[in-house]
């Protein structure tokens, strides 16, 4: 399947634009597919999970026109084609909000090509919160294959979603309740984990026209039904989980490092591991919408709940791996219902390279030390986090280190290896 090696970095320079958000490309993707007309997305993201979600919403009955940097996007509205089998690839956010649309069709089924990934990550929660407006579900406990059933079955309730495991479910739902035949008073139950991805969900739902009333901790939402999604032109953000991952690399390294075209005022939660990484000891500093490390300088260990940051929470560890004291990333269970567990698999990569670690169920703690040897061959587990993370720490090794299956980074950010390189990073990819 290929592996990557990355050897030391004497140096990291340069600047680079940020690629554009995963997260709000497929928001945006999915409010243009259920608006009534087209619309147009300026810089959304070239990853194979808006490819999957593409390709579900041209089975769905959306038209999809590549037109310079931007996609136009006609909508099928509120009528989704019925009776398709959907392929959200190893894309959990596309899964889940295609699941939760999918109620407005007779009959939709959800596989994927990835068993030992996102086969196996839960999907019952959203399922039961669906089932409570009179969707039928069948399902093996909650796991892909998944068949939905939804369109004349469904009726007025109160919509309870358990939100421990993952805020999309929530997110889900909140697309699919403005088009509902009814009004509906959803209630978030549970850890509410990832706030921040619910808040974009609100966001982008805004943007595209929809009324909703929200409570101001996020547990009482409600969302007038028989409304429409109103076509729009919107540019994509740049996006923050990727970023962090230069940033936090610049961070390890002697040079300069600038990253343009990330909003001082955006709402995706991984902007807050900015300032973990300036009290981590980081010399970085904001102009804008560009943020700039100048690296080198001496880490220190943290204690942070890593929930409101939890994509940023790999790219951190690299800069942790290295610090000076312990860090803990606490409050991180949804971690293991990711990709891979980014608990316990970032656990073992870590001790590869000589990382004193532990784990608890929802934690994960570093204890940083001096300098990492390298010259050890590590597994992806099949995540681009992790994928992102162990380039960072082989770039700070003493001796190069190898990574197997690194081709997963395409998931999030293709163009990672590349924008390492143009900062001076010496990366070689092999087939074999």
């Amino acid at each position: 399947m290929g592996t990557l090696t990355v050897y030391p970095a004497i140096r990291l320079e340069g600047r680079l634009r940020a690629q554009p958000s995963k997260n709000y490309t497929t928001r945006f993707l999915l409010a243009a597919a259920l608006s009534e007309g087209e619309s147009r997305i300026e810089a959304p993201a070239e990853s194979d999970d808006s490819r999957a979600l593409q390709r579900c919403l041209l089975e769905l009955g959306a038209s999809i026109v590549q037109d310079g940097s931007a996609l136009r996007v006609r909508g099928f509205g509120h009528r989704p084609r019925s009776g398709k089998t959907l392929n959200p690839g190893n894309a959990g956010a596309v899964l889940r909000l295609l699941i939760a649309i999918s109620a407005l069709t007779e009959e939709t089924d959800f596989v994927t090509d990835y068993p030992h990934s996102l086969g196996r990550r839960p999907q019952q929660d959203l399922l039961d919160a669906l089932g409570q407006i009179g969707v039928d579900s069948q399902s093996q406990g909650g796991l892909l294959p998944i068949r939905v059933r939804g369109g004349h079955r469904l009726h007025p309730a109160e919509i309870k979603v358990q939100v421990g495991q993952s805020s999309q479910y929530a997110s889900g739902v909140l697309f699919l309740a403005p088009l509902l035949p009814f009004d509906s008073a959803v209630k978030l139950l549970g850890p509410l984990k990832s706030a921040a991805a619910i808040r974009q969900t609100i966001d982008t739902l805004r943007r595209f026209g929809i009324t909703l009333q929200v409570s101001p901790d996020l547990r009482q939402i409600a969302i007038p039904g028989q409304q429409s999604f109103q076509p729009r032109s919107l540019t994509v953000p740049g996006d923050y989980p990727g970023s962090l991952a230069l940033l936090a690399a610049a961070a390890l390294r002697p040079g300069q490092v600038t990253v343009d075209n990330l909003q001082a005022d955006d709402l995706q939660g991984e902007r807050a591991a900015l300032d973990v990484l300036i009290r981590m000891g980081a010399d970085l500093e904001r102009s804008g919408d560009a943020v700039t490390v100048r690296g080198g300088r001496a880490l220190h260990g943290v204690v942070e709940d890593g929930d409101p940051f939890t994509d940023a929470v790999q790219a951190l560890c690299a800069a942790a791996a290295l610090a000076e004291g312990t860090t803990i990333w606490h409050n991180v269970a949804t971690l293991r219902l990711k990709e891979c567990d980014r608990i316990s698999d970032t656990r073992a990569e870590l001790r590869k390279l000589g990382v004193d670690c532990d784990e608890g169920e929802d934690r994960l703690i570093l204890r940083g030390k001096p300098a990492i040897e390298g010259g050890v061959c590590l597994d992806s587990h099949g995540d681009h986090r992790m994928v992102m993370m162990l380039c960072a720490l082989g770039l700070a090794a003493q001796r190069p280190v190898v990574i197997a299956e690194p081709q997963h980074i395409a998931k999030s950010y293709p163009d990672f290896f590349g924008h390492l390189r143009a900062l001076g990073a010496q990366l070689e990819v092999s087939d074999s």
